[in-house]
């Protein structure tokens, strides 16, 4: 019996995917608290930056 393209795909689907070293919970709750804490700080950021340029303009408007 033949195996179509879609059977054959789909198995090359499943045995790329047990190549993966899947992350472990403690390295999800890594990750994820050092992208929110990035995140936190790029909005400081600009929050920062956006005062600094809202008073800029207002000095030059008077």
């Amino acid at each position: 019996m033949k195996k179509t393209k879609k059977e054959n795909f789909l198995k090359s689907i499943k045995v790329e995917l047990k190549k993966v070293k899947w992350p472990t919970i403690k390295e999800i709750a890594k990750y994820t608290f050092a992208t929110l804490i990035f995140c936190l700080v790029l909005a400081c950021f600009f929050m920062v930056l956006n005062l600094i340029l809202s008073s800029i303009v207002a000095m030059i408007r008077g």
